[in-house]
């Protein structure tokens, strides 16, 4: 058991209810872009913000999960993006590593390293890591997923950038800052 990643109960509570989320809001939270199978998804704000809270395992297995039981419930799995939702929570969490959030920090420079983290997971994983799985697990044609990665990559970096920004901005507030308590006596 040694060298495996150990997980607090918080945090396979927050992968549950991450999932939860994510699920939810790719049911009712989606708006039809006109590009086939691609939608404005608001899930991706969640995913963003759990990763940043909890970590890069817990946005890996919220990506994988959540995705995988929104497609069950709608069209069947679809691995390819499920496994780019995976990447984009594992990568939100790597690089956002070292904001300290929970400490009530989450001003500009962490709102900038925010962004810059989580537009790098989702080119990852909707310009790259979605279309090469389409093209190698279902043969299909690349110039279709190579748009609808372009698309749904995209709309993802928009919808984190506002959304999953205001979210963390609201999560900090609630958190008390370092330093900023003083001792009466």
């Amino acid at each position: 058991m040694q060298g495996l990643t150990r997980f607090s109960v918080k945090t396979i509570v927050a992968i549950g209810i991450g999932a939860a989320l994510f699920v939810v809001l790719a049911r009712f939270g989606s708006i039809p872009t006109g590009i086939p199978n691609t939608n404005l998804q608001t899930n991706y704000a969640i995913l963003a913000l759990f990763a940043l809270l909890y970590g890069p395992w817990a946005g890996l297995l919220i990506g994988l999960i959540g995705h995988t039981v929104a497609d069950l419930l709608s069209f069947g799995p679809w691995f390819s993006w499920i496994i780019a939702s995976g990447v984009v929570g594992l990568l939100i969490g790597l690089l956002t590593r070292g904001i300290r959030i929970h400490e009530g920090e989450f001003g500009g420079k962490e709102m900038v390293r925010f962004n810059i983290a989580q537009i790098v997971a989702n080119a990852v994983g909707w310009f790259l890591v979605a279309p090469a799985l389409d093209i190698v697990i279902y043969a299909e044609p690349a110039n279709k997923v190579f748009t609808q990665g372009l698309a749904a990559g995209a709309m993802n970096m928009v919808i984190v950038a506002i959304l999953g920004t205001l979210l963390a901005v609201a999560y900090s507030k609630t958190r008390t800052k370092r330093g900023s308590l003083t001792r009466e006596g």
